[in-house]
């Protein structure tokens, strides 16, 4: 099966979304870390290209695999059995998780979906984002949002959902120094 290349449009939009979260990360002093599942490190990627943000930025888990997820960022490995890898209760086990093992960031992002081909029905360009924040020695969910993408192919999904969620983590930091 032959890959289609992500659209300019995608790319120009995930470009734009990690621009402006590390406008945001450096206007707050905020650190960040990312736990990334369909998007395979796209976000981190595209947040590195974005020079100094490594003042900000901590970096991100890839865990595109159920057992890497339980692994690296001790998701429950019945939690995963009851709901699946591409659930609320997943994605905030992913934020949870990926912010306790980075002691330095304030703020963590995590998403997983499915992008298809071959999604179960209902699944198919769904992805779920979730939000943890530490205050003082607790970490927290702090949002989760379901989203629906609206792209077709699974290149132009992957970016969008990438974009989505640095847009998610922009608005959360943006909200979170008012």
């Amino acid at each position: 099966m032959a890959q289609q290349a992500a659209s300019p449009e995608s790319a120009d939009a995930l470009a734009a979304a990690a621009r402006r979260l590390a406008e945001q990360l450096a206007a707050t002093g905020t650190r960040l870390v990312l736990a990334e599942s369909c998007t395979g490190g796209l976000a981190a990627a595209a947040l590195t290209r974005v020079p100094g943000i490594s003042q900000w930025f901590c970096g991100s888990a890839v865990t595109y695999r159920e057992l890497t997820k339980v692994a690296w960022l001790d998701v429950a490995p019945g939690e995963l059995a009851r709901v699946s890898a591409v659930s609320r209760e997943v994605t905030s086990a992913m934020a949870r998780g990926v912010l306790r093992h980075t002691a330095e960031a304030d703020v963590a992002g995590a998403i997983t979906g499915h992008l298809g081909p071959d999604a179960p029905p209902g699944d198919d360009g769904r992805v779920w984002v979730t939000l943890a924040a530490r205050a003082a020695d607790q970490v927290a969910v702090v949002a989760v949002q379901a989203h629906q993408l609206a792209a077709r192919s699974r290149d132009d999904r992957q970016q969008e959902a990438a974009a989505y969620l640095l847009a998610q983590v922009s608005h959360y930091v943006a909200r979170r120094a008012v």
